[in-house]
């Protein structure tokens, strides 16, 4: 039998020491045993489970659809217009109508001389990644959750083939976002840590809890290339496994949502109030298609 640390284990399941070692000391991880003050724990052993929380009436009826491969429904529509939308912020020349007939036929159906084909393979991606969050919507995000969305959205691009990229991984190259300074590639792990540890530790999340940590993650900026799309994806993930409505940043709110990422600290209205009104969209949908939600 091997035997990993209290460090080894709190890194792998994004989760802090001290909370290992109450679980630790109260025998909820079974097998450990201490060795002077240093707790020994069995490498193939797993993290405690909490009792779950009952799925909301969103995420059940999306993992129904999902499961009968329903279109027209709430599971098709986020898997469009999430997809569309994300991509396009970050430059995809892909029109809506050609999002939906590759996520409706699994073909391109018609293509221009501008159709770039890791745009199309992004839009691929997105979709198994949204599968991806609905499937483990009820987990606690961990750093291994988040490399895997991202090794899943670059998956066969062109990145992909770059040895210095690191898909699936943390950047290894200093980069900007907008002009500013990121996190250095060394910083990345720990800044990561700390966030997810943050995040969840907290009982109850509240909608400005989902907005800091993403413009937290944005700031740290872990991945050489796709942090928009990944921290997106991570707010879908949080709302659904909150109960919270989710909200979609759509083109026209893309300028708002920039700004409110800059002032987030000193005018946090800026972003709320746009992923409000991106929220209050998402509820029609939800009226439309008679889903509850907590109002």
């Amino acid at each position: 039998m091997e035997y990993i640390s209290v460090k080894q284990f709190a890194e792998k399941y994004g989760v802090s020491e001290r909370t290992v070692r109450n679980y630790c000391a109260s025998g909820k991880i079974d097998g450990a045993f201490l060795t002077g003050k240093t707790w020994n724990i069995p490498e193939d052993s797993v993290l405690p489970q909490k009792r779950k929380k009952k799925p909301s009436p969103l995420l059940l009826r999306l993992r129904k659809e999902k499961s009968n491969r329903l279109k027209g429904g709430i599971y098709h529509h986020i898997q469009i217009d999430l997809t569309y939308n994300s991509n396009h912020i970050e430059g995809s020349r892909l029109t809506k109508e050609q999002t939906r007939f590759i996520f409706e036929t699994n073909t391109l159906g018609f293509t221009t001389e501008n159709t770039r084909i890791d745009d199309i393979l992004e839009t691929v991606n997105h979709f198994r990644c949204i599968d991806f969050i609905i499937d483990h919507a009820g987990e606690k995000i961990t750093e291994s959750h988040i490399k895997q969305l991202h090794l899943m959205l670059k998956n066969n691009t062109s990145d992909s083939q770059k040895a210095w990229f690191a898909v699936g991984d943390y950047k290894r190259l200093a980069n900007e976002v907008g002009g500013e300074k990121t996190a250095l590639p060394e910083e990345v792990h720990k800044q990561m840590k700390a966030l997810l540890t943050d995040f969840n530790a907290i009982k109850k999340v509240q909608f400005d809890d989902i907005l800091d940590f993403h413009v937290c993650f944005e700031r740290i900026h872990p991945f050489q290339d796709g942090n928009g799309r990944v921290g997106r994806l991570i707010m879908l993930w949080q709302c659904l496994q909150n109960a919270i409505v989710p909200f979609i940043i759509t083109e026209e709110l893309r300028f708002y949502y920039y700004r409110g990422l800059q002032n987030w600290g000193k005018t946090n209205g800026f972003l709320r109030d746009t992923c409000l009104s991106a929220q209050d969209n998402f509820k029609s949908l939800l009226n439309y298609f008679k889903i509850k939600f907590n109002p």
